[in-house]
């Protein structure tokens, strides 16, 4: 096991630059959910058949396909990392020292595909609200997005914490595929740097692994807490 401990360093950037590609794409995730779940309970009909198409053929299309779309065929078509230097996120990314195209098209291909599972979880939550909740809102004179912002979601919040943690589990592991397509420095492409050095393959894996259940155990601990309060508030 000393290749763990030798190489304890390249881990720990590896994890750290993982870390920065879940953290991030998952806010994209919930932010493109959030408005994807508002299309599908939208009141207007072609907003409602664009959010359940999207949802449909991203659910169904394999993370690896559309990882493979972000990494060459974008590019082949002249879509870069350009369109995400928005001031803010830009500064992150410098701040990060994660300035690279594929990394960004990787945030994108991982929030893009988190979204669908976003989107549906949400709209589940949005179902469990007592439906006179809105009809109140309305009888108030609110408009569909603020009786969406100000009684649905926030009643919908609670009800989806868990299902939503879930989804954010499920997106760490699946980062690990941005790896095989060349993220610099994550997880997955520092086993693929050091089995190339001729380290032995399964010490490798075994930090790998160790570095994925630090990002994923404590947070369903934290879910496990959150869903015993639910019931005991129930």
């Amino acid at each position: 096991m000393h290749v763990l401990v030798d190489n304890a360093g390249t881990f720990a950037h590896g994890l750290y630059v993982t870390l920065q590609l879940c953290l991030l794409a998952g806010i994209g995730a919930l932010v493109i959910g959030t408005v994807l779940a508002a299309m599908r309970i939208s009141p207007v009909p072609p907003l409602r058949w664009l959010g359940t198409a999207y949802v449909t053929v991203v659910r169904n299309t394999p993370l690896t396909i559309v990882f493979f779309v972000a990494a060459f065929a974008l590019p082949q078509i002249g879509v870069g990392a350009d369109f995400l230097k928005i001031p803010l996120l830009e500064q992150v990314f410098v701040r990060l020292g994660t300035d690279l195209p594929f990394f960004r098209l990787a945030v994108v291909a991982l929030a893009v595909y988190t979204a669908a599972f976003v989107c549906e979880a949400l709209r589940a939550g949005v179902n469990a609200v007592q439906p006179g909740q809105a009809e109140a809102g309305r009888s108030l004179g609110l408009t569909f997005l603020q009786n969406l912002r100000l009684i649905v979601l926030p009643q919908a919040g609670q009800a989806t914490a868990v299902p939503l943690g879930s989804v954010i589990i499920a997106m760490i592991k699946n980062s690990a595929l941005a790896g095989i397509f060349g993220v610099a420095g994550d997880l997955m492409q520092t086993s693929d740097d050091l089995s190339s050095l001729g380290q032995a393959t399964v010490p490798i894996f075994i930090g790998v692994s160790v570095g994925y259940l630090i990002l994923t155990v404590p947070l369903g601990l934290l879910l496990d807490h959150v869903e015993r309060r639910q019931a005991v508030s129930r």
